[in-house]
Formats: C-alpha cells, structure tokens, sequence
C-alpha cells in the first residue's frame, strides 16, 4: 500500500492504483495518492481512497482527499513524540510512546509506514484488537491527532513554556534549556 500523505510541492507522489486501465465499461479504476515524507512541519495525511472510471482521475480524487484529512503532528527534538498517546478506530486500539534516541520505529506493518512517512525517527507502538490495516492506520492517526507540543500548550494556558516544563523536582536551569529546544 502506498504511504497515504500530503503531496508537498515538488516531491514525488506514491501511488498505488487498483486497476492498470479502464477496461470496456468493467468496474472502475481505484487509485491511492500520498506523499513519500513528511516535511519540517510532519503533516500528515490520510485519504482512503479515489473511484473513477480512469486511474489518473482516481489517482488525483484519492490525494485531494488525503490533503482534506490532513494532520499536523508536533515532533520532539525533530525525531519523537512529545508524549504518549492512545488511538482506536472500531475494534482496532493502538499506543503510541516517546522512545529514547536510536530505538528506531518499534511498529508493526502499517504503523510503520505513517511514522516513516511522517519522518518519525523513534517511537514505540502496540497494537490490540484488529489486525486490519485499515483500522490499523485510522486508529494510529487518532493518536496522532491528540498530541500536542509544549508551545501550544503554553500558548493555550497563558504560560511561559518553561514553566509548563518544569516539573518534579528539575530546576529552572533544565527547564530553560527544555524550552529553547522545542520548536514545535
């Protein structure tokens, strides 16, 4: 299956289609379109899919349905997630965690593939309930949807971000150098 992304300018479109040419009047073509990466921003998005009766037509349905459903996903450090999250789409239930540098993508067959396209260095997941991919990457974009940044968050409550990273017992020192390192 293809990656089901936003179509940045510029960069190469994956696509998978259903079918290689309209046959006479016989079913329709039915083509996915997303992007290979993410940008620095990690938009991602997830179109299901585009029918028509030729490929390019379905093809361009599929990706314009993909950047309607596009998610913003704040990265810390540029390479995880600033905290852990939780996503389910019908039975499928899937857990997102920050992983510590070099852990790699600790995901299975569709995870996998939104958080390398997404540009997600390390991150562990599990998934219960379904073995559907479908419901697999629906659900894994729910939990990617709740996450937050630190910044937004500070902007949200009012505070400064240092003081939201503040907490247990750092000092004011690491909560300073906290603050400058998040970007987004």
């Amino acid at each position: 299956m293809a990656d089901e992304t936003e179509i940045q300018g510029g960069e190469a479109a994956a696509v998978e289609a259903g079918a290689p040419e309209a046959t006479e009047g016989r079913g329709r073509g039915r083509g996915r379109g997303g992007n290979e990466r993410g940008r620095g921003g990690r938009d991602g998005g997830r179109g299901r899919h585009g029918k028509a009766r030729e490929v390019p037509e379905a093809i361009s349905k599929a990706t314009a349905a993909a950047k309607r459903a596009m998610v913003r996903v704040p990265l810390k450090e540029g390479r995880t997630l600033h905290h852990d999250g939780a996503g389910h789409f019908g039975s499928g239930r899937v857990t997102v965690r920050t992983a510590p540098q070099g852990t790699g993508i600790i995901a299975g067959g569709p995870m996998r593939a939104v958080f390398e396209s997404l540009g997600v260095a390390d991150v562990v997941t599990k998934s219960i309930g379904t073995s559907n991919p479908y419901n697999m990457i629906r659900a894994t974009f729910a939990a990617l949807t709740e996450q937050t940044s630190p910044k937004s968050v500070a902007q949200r409550r009012g505070k400064k971000i240092a003081d939201l990273l503040k907490r247990g017992g750092a000092n004011t020192a690491e909560a300073m150098a906290d603050a400058e390192a998040v970007t987004e």
